[in-house]
């Protein structure tokens, strides 16, 4: 099974996501109510183990993917929204400085 490479990454800056990111917000119950787990084995057929760098986690390029279709966004779009979006980064569970992928690591994915 491929082991989950992400989690909130320490930073002094990830409270603020309890500052502007409100309880009710979509994102934020989505991230809480729905266990994403499934997303590691669905795609370990695809992921080398003990091979090559590192890649970016399945998960959130699986949740960029997800992003994209509820806000009907481009790939670049959610990319850029990602960028400035404190909703999309908790969603992404990246620290918020933490910067984003290429639009291009999309379509590869994809």
């Amino acid at each position: 099974m491929i082991q989950p490479q992400i989690s909130f990454a320490f930073s002094p800056y990830t409270a603020l996501y309890d500052l502007i990111v409100p309880k009710d917000n979509m994102l934020r119950q989505i991230n809480e109510l729905v266990d994403f787990s499934f997303v590691y084995d669905e795609l370990k057929a695809n992921y080398c183990l003990d091979n090559g760098r590192n890649a970016i986690d399945p998960l959130r390029m699986f949740k960029y993917l997800l992003l994209k279709a509820i806000f009907e966004l481009s790939d670049v779009n959610v990319v850029e929204r990602s960028r400035y979006d404190m909703s999309f980064k908790y969603f992404l569970q990246m620290a918020p400085e933490e910067s984003v992928i290429d639009p291009s690591t999309l379509t590869k994915f994809r």
